[in-house]
């Protein structure tokens, strides 16, 4: 497969060299190393042949490239499917790059922290003063006494763009995000976008800062850095889900809003059926709730019962997710640029019962079994509670909206960093060496 590999890049290489590259396999305007939203494309290290030679092929650092060959020997070849979601990409190839200079940030704040006011503050000002840059804050986040009775802040107040949750829409008025706090300010920022999200930097300013690889401190050249374009992107895949439930009359909706408040993702109405639509960045835990029985719970891939679920629940989790409450139920983590959705057990009443992982593009679908003694209870990276009950049901396959995040150094640095400082993974004093006497 890699003498295939070479001979295809090679011949590639004779035909045109400045020319995209294009797989077999890939529809006729799918071509190697495309970057995602739109952006400029760029040929990928390995579909580029070695700088010294053009009959060289230059590996890339990854284990698959951008788009893998897909035939096999003389003869054998992978049957061309037109509903193809996903290539996977070489992570050393992803860059940030802007069609147009950006010009509206989003700045994400973590509410009811006062250590935060003061880097707010000085940040807003840059933006605006220096930058020149609209900025979009939650409305919520200037009703703070502190900023709201800050006089000097006032003039910049005033250039504000505010919008509410769950009632504006700002999706298409975003170049990138900046968020303030820690992974659960991310988490937040992905709710904002139910479809394509801009880059988000985010500042490690909480208590954990798993997912926030940036320091506050040199904040004005690492934000005009980012601007600038010149940094590095690991796309962290999203769950797309769909929640199906059957109209009991227990929470009337009206014009598509809650009596809580709150408005549904996509909310759309069937006869007798009401679909909620999410984009979830971690996970979604499927739980017994306040029942003291065990849940009991169908897991369907593909349309295929493969498992019901007896246990305190079930933990369905993208790679970013893994490192979050499917690790601390057992499970094991996976690099946020590795393809995969990870079913975990929350305390299954099974010895054997392992998290497993799954290809990422399969469709999970959860429904109670029709010998449960109660109902479930679900959410969406720990927020957007409520309960499933006979009859609904619950999808779930990844979104083809990741949420791209910029990189400190590079995805494998920055990953491996986390794990050593906010989880302490491998941490331990080392063995000492034998004397020469021994």
């Amino acid at each position: 497969m890699e003498m295939s590999r070479e001979k295809l890049c090679a011949s590639k290489a004779d035909g045109s060299s400045d020319s995209a590259f294009h797989c077999s396999a890939c529809p006729s305007d799918q071509d190697w190393g495309s970057t995602s939203r739109g952006r400029a494309k760029s040929r990928s290290l390995s579909a580029s042949p070695a700088l010294g030679s053009t009959k060289e092929f230059r590996r890339t650092r990854s284990l698959h490239g951008p788009c893998p060959v897909t035939t096999f020997g003389p003869k054998a070849c992978m049957l061309q499917n037109p509903k193809t979601i996903m290539h996977i990409q070489d992570p050393a190839s992803q860059r940030l790059t802007w069609n147009k200079p950006p010009k509206s940030v989003l700045v994400i704040k973590k509410i009811r922290d006062a250590s935060l006011l003061q880097p707010f503050k000085e940040l807003c000002v840059y933006l605006t003063e220096e930058n020149n840059m609209i900025v979009y804050v939650e409305k919520k986040v200037l009703e703070d006494p502190a900023i709201a009775n800050d006089e000097n802040f006032g003039p910049v107040k005033k250039k504000f763009c505010t919008f509410r949750e769950d009632y504006d829409d700002i999706s298409n008025q975003i170049d990138f995000i900046i968020c303030l706090g820690g992974d659960g300010t991310l988490l937040y920022a992905s709710s904002l976008f139910q479809g394509s999200v801009p880059p988000v930097m985010a500042f490690h300013l909480g208590s954990l800062g798993f997912l926030t690889p940036f320091n506050f401190e040199n904040f004005q050249s690492q934000v005009t850095q980012v601007i600038e374009g010149n940094a590095a992107l690991v796309l962290r895949s999203r769950l797309k889900v769909k929640v199906v439930k059957e109209h009991r009359d227990k929470s009337p909706v009206h014009n598509g809003i809650e009596e809580n408040g709150v408005v549904s993702a996509n909310l759309e109405k069937e006869v007798g059926k009401q679909i909620m639509q999410y984009q979830v960045l971690n996970e979604v835990v499927v739980d017994r709730g306040p029942s003291s029985y065990l849940s009991n719970v169908d897991v369907f891939l593909d349309g295929h019962l493969i498992t019901t679920v007896q246990g305190d629940g079930v933990i369905v989790s993208t790679p970013t997710g893994s490192t979050a409450y499917a690790a601390a139920a057992g499970a094991s983590m996976i690099h946020p640029n590795v393809p995969a959705i990870m079913i975990t057990p929350i305390c299954p009443h099974s010895l054997s019962f392992r998290p497993i992982v799954v290809p990422a593009g399969v469709e999970l679908k959860i429904m109670l079994s029709p010998d449960a003694r109660n109902t479930a209870w679900v959410s969406f990276d720990g927020r957007k509670r409520q309960e499933i009950c006979h009859g609904d049901s619950i999808s779930i396959t990844t979104s083809c909206y990741p949420l791209p995040s910029i990189c400190f150094r590079d995805p494998v640095s920055d990953w491996f960093e986390s794990l050593a400082e906010c989880l302490h993974w491998n941490v331990r004093k080392k063995q000492n060496n034998f004397t020469v006497e021994e």
